[in-house]
């Protein structure tokens, strides 16, 4: 947290940035927060000051509606992660082995926070310049199968565990594969995957987590195509395609679109086999392949 002392009010700071009180207003929810939150007080200092006013001259580059949408953008990841924070601090705080106070366990993470961010944004913006309209981009997705009548028997700790497993599992293969993962949606998970053999080793080593014990059975589905990267989240068909794939594999199986299918032909790695044409909501005729590791491969 910083030292410096605060020195304005949320109608102090819009006056100082020469902003017109509607239009901040929008911003102001936006980023998530109510029409009464820091509407009295001193809460704001110079350094938020600061901040806020490099953030609004990238209104003279940006629109309105992509300002705003950035700034909703932010304001969702922030308070995820901020709200996560709070659970852990007050944990700790409750530790009496813990001797650090809680403006210091804050002060940690937000130099924690600052290091990560900026670690992956030197590597987002080193990283070749590419049209996002037309990114050909491999999508998968992965999800727990019968997850809905488990979380019904379930306590909450024991879903908690389950989750967080899943997720951190999930995390960890994803990365290592050259992936990113995109968000975590329940009992599912979205990815993306630098090529399609990458997201085949993806999957395989998913479903090995479910025949380790580690994991509930997942079904894996995965598509290729254009698609729009936009605030950390993928658009577009191929993402459609993959969910629906996911939705129809069986239990502890994989299913690839046509591309994907291509992609892997001639691939000693794995073994593609095409199965019946699927009729899912939004394609009558969606033609899928199932993917296995080929046990005979080197």
């Amino acid at each position: 947290m910083s030292d410096e002392p605060v020195s304005y009010t949320r109608e102090e700071l819009v006056d100082a940035l020469q902003l017109d009180h509607d239009y901040a207003q929008r911003f102001w929810n936006a980023f998530g927060f109510a029409q009464d939150t820091g509407a009295t007080g001193h809460r704001f200092t110079t350094e938020d000051l600061a901040a806020l006013a490099i953030y609004v001259q990238g209104d003279h580059a940006m629109d309105t509606s992509a300002q705003l949408a950035a700034a909703r953008s932010i304001g969702q990841a922030t308070a995820r992660l901020a709200e996560w924070q709070a659970e852990q601090i007050r944990l700790l705080a409750a530790n009496d082995d813990i001797t650090a106070t809680t403006d210091q366990m804050i002060d940690a993470l937000a130099h924690l926070q600052t290091l990560v961010w900026r670690r992956h944004l030197e590597s987002y913006l080193s990283a070749p310049d590419q049209d996002e309209a037309e990114a050909d981009t491999v999508i998968g997705f992965a999800d727990i199968v019968g997850y809905t009548s488990m979380s019904r028997k379930l306590a909450m700790a024991e879903l908690e565990d389950l989750l967080e497993t899943f997720e951190s599992s999930a995390h960890s293969i994803v990365v290592a594969s050259g992936g990113r993962v995109v968000k975590a949606i329940g009992d599912a998970v979205m990815f993306t995957s630098p090529d399609a053999h990458a997201a085949a080793e993806t999957a395989v080593a998913l479903h090995a987590l479910t025949s380790g014990g580690e994991l509930p059975t997942l079904r894996i589905g995965i598509a290729r195509g254009h698609a729009l990267t936009r605030l950390g989240d993928v658009f577009g068909e191929p993402v459609n395609i993959a969910a629906r794939l996911a939705s129809s594999a069986h239990s502890g199986t994989t299913l690839v679109d046509e591309n994907v299918s291509d992609d892997l032909k001639g691939d000693e790695q794995f073994r593609v086999r095409s199965i019946p044409a699927l009729s899912v909501r939004g394609y009558r005729r969606l033609h899928a392949w199932a993917v296995t590791k080929n046990r005979h491969a080197n």
